[in-house]
């Protein structure tokens, strides 16, 4: 019978539940064989009748679960029909009744009464509340999501729209800068043959007789000029009881040309200066013809005459002269045309002018300038075309990098949706205003100054990028500087709602502004670690 005995299942020891202890740790305390047990750090093994006996033997102190007799351990609260809790072991039996423990299991019995259930019933009804507002909110967030998503696909779509087009506009701008290139070499070929006609030669002539007239001009003045001073130095020093009369004539003369007394009779009476003055006054004027230039104008004028652009002169001059004549069928036929019929006709008239001009009829078209310039605008055209796409996917790439990382948008982009959003608190005098990623105002209702609180600078600083709690908070900084205080600054702290709202205004400090409110965005999708289904001990 003893073989049938081992078969029978044998007794299994069942631990004693230790006050204190979490249920994760209760089968660490159960006593070995010989009635000892070890610390929880393995460091020292005591006697089973020392675990709680309020002093502290192990050097964790992990002997001491259910008394303060150890310090920075912690007692766990069981609290049937709500959830368990820890709170730190030093408020054991210290005659309060702690929240955390609703059954009252930290005091001696009869200290505390246990309203767990009534406290686990408020709980869960207010959880509900919560889990109902969290699906509603995740609901909404994840038609932000799949707005985020959407832009995505958009920008990748312009991004790629965008790389084919610069190729095709790459290829645009080479073949009109070749195109350029070579118009222009042909507009000098035919510059330089137009430089050759009778009337630019004869206008380069009479440009350079007029430098070379104003050059001597300009010398002739400058021995004038030292001549006036010797003949001033020999009027003013000259002796005239010498009675030298070539010198004395010599003075007469340079009075006379230069319409000044004589030195003699400067000082004397004022009737004889009257009379020197109507002398004088009664010279004739001298005569300019009409069309002939007066001193002051030759001095004016003629410098700027002489910086003509003759080569813009002489263009202009052969458009004057090449443009057909009033009337001319050949080039105002078009004017009575139908528009379905000018297509054939300017390719008509083109073939027909080059063929007159292979012939020698007439020479080639004389308006190679303008278009070197039309092929010189063509290209700048294409080159503003090719900008213009280059920004749009420089634009895209940027945009779609702030969408694919978690530290602007979110970790699905869910914050995209609300970018420029904005939100209104009416409180007293003012209107507060936040525009998600923008500017924060305070608007007075009455008129009066809007003062700037600050722009988007960044999310919870105080928070690791991609957790949860970083997206709760969003820092606003360097506004309007207060008055004889620091710059105004706003912290923004939201929480999971159904709605995109400010509940809250307040000032913490001087010119420190905390708005809260509520987002959709924060809504997390209920899941079994974060929901209805949660482990809770109840």
């Amino acid at each position: 019978m003893i073989p049938w005995l081992l078969l029978l299942p044998l007794p299994v020891a069942r631990a004693v539940e230790v006050v204190g202890v979490p249920p994760s740790l209760q089968a660490s305390y159960t006593p070995s064989a010989s009635g000892s047990w070890k610390c929880l750090d393995g460091s020292k093994e005591i006697p089973w009748k020392f675990v709680n006996d309020d002093s502290c033997d192990c050097p964790d102190g992990s002997d001491e679960p259910g008394t303060g007799a150890c310090p920075n351990t912690y007692f766990y609260c069981r609290n049937e029909g709500h959830i368990g809790a820890n709170i730190p072991s030093s408020r054991v039996g210290d005659g309060l009744c702690e929240p955390e423990c609703c059954d009252g299991s930290d005091e001696r019995p009869g200290v505390c009464e246990n309203i767990c259930v009534e406290v686990g019933k408020e709980y869960r009804k207010k959880r509900a509340e919560e889990l109902k507002i969290q699906k509603t909110g995740a609901k909404i967030r994840s038609t932000y999501v799949a707005f985020a998503e959407k832009e995505k696909k958009r920008l990748e779509g312009v991004i790629q729209t965008s790389s084919q087009e610069i190729t095709v506009r790459e290829k645009e701008v080479a073949r009109l800068q070749d195109i350029a290139d070579r118009t222009e070499s042909l507009s000098a070929a035919e510059l330089e043959y137009k430089k050759e006609s009778p009337l630019y030669q004869s206008l380069i002539e009479h440009r350079d007789a007029l430098k070379s007239l104003q050059r001597e001009h300009k010398k002739h003045l400058e021995r004038e000029k030292t001549l006036s001073e010797i003949l001033d130095a020999l009027r003013t020093g000259y002796n005239p009881n010498y009675q030298d009369m070539a010198v004395l004539d010599a003075v007469r003369g340079w009075e006379y040309l230069a319409g000044l007394p004589h030195i003699n009779d400067v000082g004397k009476d004022a009737s004889a200066e009257t009379e020197d003055d109507e002398e004088t006054d009664s010279e004739p004027e001298e005569v300019i013809p009409e069309g002939e230039w007066t001193a002051v104008q030759l001095e004016k004028d003629l410098p700027k005459l002489l910086k003509t652009d003759y080569v813009s002169l002489l263009l202009e001059h052969d458009e004057h002269v090449s443009a057909p004549a009033e009337g001319s069928m050949l080039f105002e036929l078009s004017n009575y045309l139908p528009d379905a019929l000018i297509p054939q006709y300017e390719d008509f008239k083109d073939t027909l002018l080059g063929w007159m001009e292979t012939i020698g009829v007439i020479r080639p078209s004389v308006g190679m300038s303008t278009e070197a310039t039309h092929a010189q605008q063509a290209l700048n055209d294409a080159k503003n075309s090719l900008r213009k796409v280059e920004k749009e996917k420089q634009t895209a790439e940027e945009d779609l990098q702030k969408l694919s990382d978690s530290i602007t948008f979110g970790p699905q982009g869910e914050w995209k949706k609300l970018d420029g959003t904005c939100l209104e608190k009416d409180l007293g005098d003012y209107t507060y205003e936040v525009c998600l990623f923008g500017a924060s105002k305070q608007k007075p209702k009455k008129g009066g100054t809007t003062f700037n609180l600050g722009k988007f600078s960044s999310w919870n600083p105080d928070a690791e990028p991609g957790t949860p709690e970083y997206y709760e908070k969003q820092m606003y900084t360097k506004g309007t500087k207060c008055w004889n205080g620091p710059e105004r600054s706003l912290l923004l702290v939201m929480t999971c709602g159904t709605e995109n709202v400010i509940h809250t205004v307040a000032e913490l400090e001087k010119c420190q502004y905390q708005f809260t409110g509520t987002s959709p965005a924060l809504c997390l999708p209920v899941s079994e670690t974060n929901g209805g289904a949660k482990h809770e001990e109840l």
